[in-house]
C-alpha cells in the first residue's frame, strides 16, 4: 500500500467517525423545534369522589404535574377554599405561568409572550404510569381533570390515557403520558 492509499482511507476512516459521532446530534437537531414562551392562566376547582385534597395539597399536586411538563414563572395559588385545615370539599387553584408553544403555531402567533424563539425538543412526560403504586393510582380523578384542563395549555404530542377510574374505589391501570414540547435539559433547569 503506497503512502496516497494509506492518507486516504485514514481520510475516508475519519470522515465516517465524525459522520457517526455526528449522528445522535442530527436526530436531536431533526426533532428540535424553534418555539417561545406564551402565557397561560386558568383558573381550576377539583371535584372528586374517592380522592380529597386539601386546598395546599392540591396546590403541590397540580404544581409538581405542571413542573413536569415543563411551566416555567410557575405561580400556583389556593383558590376558593372552604377549609384552612384538612380536606376541603372543593379546593381549587389559580395558575399563572408560561409554556413553550412551536414558533409557527396560532397559539403562540396570537399571543403577545414577547420572548425571542428558543430551540425547543420533544421530550416524554409520564404523570401517572399504569404500573404506580396503589398510594398514586388514588390521584386517577385529579389526572382526569388535570388532563381535560392543563394538558391542552401545552404543546403535546401523542398522549396517551386510559382511566379505570371509578367513584369511590381504588383501582389500578390509570395512565397519562405525552410527549410534551420542553426546552433543552440546561434551559429547562435554571427556570425554577
Amino acid at each position: 500500500m503506497n503512502l496516497l492509499q494509506c492518507i486516504s482511507r485514514l481520510a475516508s476512516a475519519a470522515a465516517a467517525a465524525t459522520l457517526l459521532a455526528a449522528v445522535p446530534t442530527l436526530a436531536v437537531a431533526q426533532d428540535s423545534v424553534s418555539a417561545v414562551w406564551v402565557p397561560k392562566q386558568v383558573q381550576f376547582i377539583y371535584q372528586g369522589f374517592t380522592t380529597h385534597y386539601s386546598c395546599d395539597g392540591l396546590r403541590d399536586q397540580v404544581r409538581d404535574m405542571l413542573r413536569k411538563l415543563g411551566a416555567q414563572d410557575l405561580k400556583v395559588r389556593e383558590y376558593g377554599c372552604a377549609r384552612a385545615v384538612g380536606p376541603d370539599p372543593f379546593p381549587g387553584v389559580s395558575v399563572s405561568m408560561r409554556v413553550l408553544a412551536p414558533a409557527s403555531s396560532a397559539a403562540s402567533s396570537g399571543a403577545k409572550s414577547g420572548s425571542a424563539p428558543v430551540e425547543a425538543q420533544w421530550k416524554d412526560v409520564v404523570l401517572l404510569s399504569p404500573s404506580s403504586s396503589f398510594e398514586d393510582q388514588g390521584n386517577c380523578e385529579l389526572i382526569e381533570q388535570f388532563k381535560e384542563t392543563f394538558l391542552p395549555l401545552f404543546a403535546t404530542r401523542n398522549v396517551k390515557y386510559g382511566s379505570t377510574c371509578v367513584p369511590h374505589q381504588l383501582t389500578l391501570g390509570t395512565h397519562l403520558s405525552a410527549q410534551v414540547l420542553m426546552p433543552p435539559a440546561k434551559v429547562a433547569s435554571s427556570g425554577r
